[in-house]
């Protein structure tokens, strides 16, 4: 389904106040983000003077929790006020102006995509330096005063309510995996410690860079007062390298990045606490991506990229399985089989082309004449409906799992189908 656009007078009415008289001009929407649209607008004044301004809302007829955009707001504001890279927030509403409740905010130039951040040669200089000033960003906003209010969830006993419902009809979902994870987080407990300001969300994804590094962090509708670990063990949660093999980010080690912390005004965290803060998040975005697929499997948004974040609970059970029993692990890859997806010709009881052969000419179709065709947001759900066709082809190939297999070996299957490339990644 495509997004309505927001509409350009009404925002020109809501910006008024903070620019003056405006109009509205290229309006795009960015590609991206599964709970939250941004669109990007410049604000063009009557003596030709130009504001690139960033809206970042809820999707109309999907509101977010209704404190969530108030605490995102206050947070970017006590941010920017310490001198932190973040995005000035010009307004937040929730009136008819923006079509649905969210901030206007002043557009930072620079990368947010993260394969390009890793691997581009412009961003090499930014590679060198992008482990420490994380750190220090961290550090600076760990040091901001709590705002009153603010909740302090208890992480574990969140996830231990989501998973909970997951085990109940009508999504009836259950990972052992998840549980075997749960159960050693609960047992190996890490220190308490003072609750600070933590952004919720501190990932590659969610920064803007530049050939010179760090210039924003983006995306704190999940901000809270929490551990400062949190942050730092979300960070290094391998989902969040994009393939590359360095644990913070793709792009430094976990000791740079505690170093880097504890020299610029943080807490000194053990290797051991950052461990069971990378667990945790590792097994929380297990735990997103089931939610975000049974959006769609529910019928509360029907989305193409929901649907297939849903075949990625295998790869955050085998991220898992290879920090907690990563002989397991190691065994399972060297048995399993790797299904290639090739289209079989036959059996075919209702004819040539076979279901096989069908979904392989809509995978060719989607990247071969959609995918170089379109832009932004739809060609970013066109790669992932390409991606989806081909876990359906693998599945054909795959037929059934082996009936017998381990934990190990079943969760290797499952990863086999969806994403086989991730046997290959550097481990957690």
């Amino acid at each position: 389904m495509t997004a309505a656009a927001p509409d350009g007078n009404g925002l020109a009415r809501a910006l008024r106040p903070f620019t003056g008289p405006v109009t509205i001009e290229r309006l795009i929407r960015l590609s991206g983000g599964a709970s939250k649209e941004t669109w990007s607008f410049d604000a063009v004044g009557p003596d030709g003077t130009c504001s690139g301004l960033i809206l970042r809302r809820d999707p109309p007829g999907r509101p977010g929790e209704p404190d969530a955009l108030d605490r995102e707001a206050v947070a970017l504001g006590l941010a920017h006020g310490a001198g932190l890279a973040v995005p000035e927030v010009l307004f937040s509403a929730r009136g008819a102006e923006l079509g649905t409740a969210g901030m206007v905010m002043r557009r930072v130039d620079g990368e947010t995509i993260a394969r390009r951040i890793l691997r581009d040669d412009s961003y090499a200089p930014a590679r060198g330096v992008l482990a420490a000033q994380l750190a220090e960003f961290a550090a600076g906003l760990h040091a901001v005063e709590v705002p009153p209010g603010f909740p302090r969830p208890d992480p574990l006993a969140q996830l231990r309510e989501q998973l909970d419902s997951f085990g109940l009809p009508p999504s009836g979902q259950h990972s052992e995996v998840f549980e075997l994870a749960m159960d050693w987080l609960a047992a190996h407990p890490p220190p308490e410690r003072e609750p600070v300001l933590v952004h919720g969300d501190f990932r590659l994804g969610n920064l803007i860079v530049g050939p010179d590094g760090l210039r924003a962090v983006l995306d704190w509708e999940l901000t809270h007062a929490g551990n400062p670990a949190e942050d730092l063990g979300w960070l290094c949660v391998k989902a969040w390298r994009f393939g590359a093999p360095l644990p913070v980010a793709g792009v430094g080690t976990r000791e740079e990045l505690l170093a880097a912390y504890e020299s610029a005004g943080g807490a000194g965290i053990s290797p051991a606490e950052l461990r069971w803060w990378e667990i945790l998040g590792t097994l929380r975005w297990g735990v997103i991506c089931l939610t975000q697929a049974w959006a769609h499997l529910s019928g509360a948004h029907r989305s193409v990229e929901l649907a297939a974040i849903g075949r990625r609970v295998c790869e955050q059970e085998w991220d898992l399985l290879a920090l907690l029993d990563p002989e397991s692990a190691r065994r399972a890859a060297g048995t399993v089989r790797r299904p290639t997806g090739a289209s079989q010709p036959s059996p075919a009881p209702y004819g040539r082309p076979t279901a096989s052969e069908l979904l392989d000419a809509v995978h060719e179709f989607l990247l071969g004449t959609v995918l170089p065709q379109t832009s932004g947001q739809l060609s970013f759900h066109a790669r992932v409906a390409a991606n989806a066709v081909a876990i359906v082809l693998r599945e054909l190939d795959a037929g059934a799992p082996p009936p017998d297999a381990d934990l190990a070996e079943a969760v290797a299957s499952r990863l086999a189908v969806a994403n086989p490339k991730y046997f290959d990644s550097p481990p957690p």
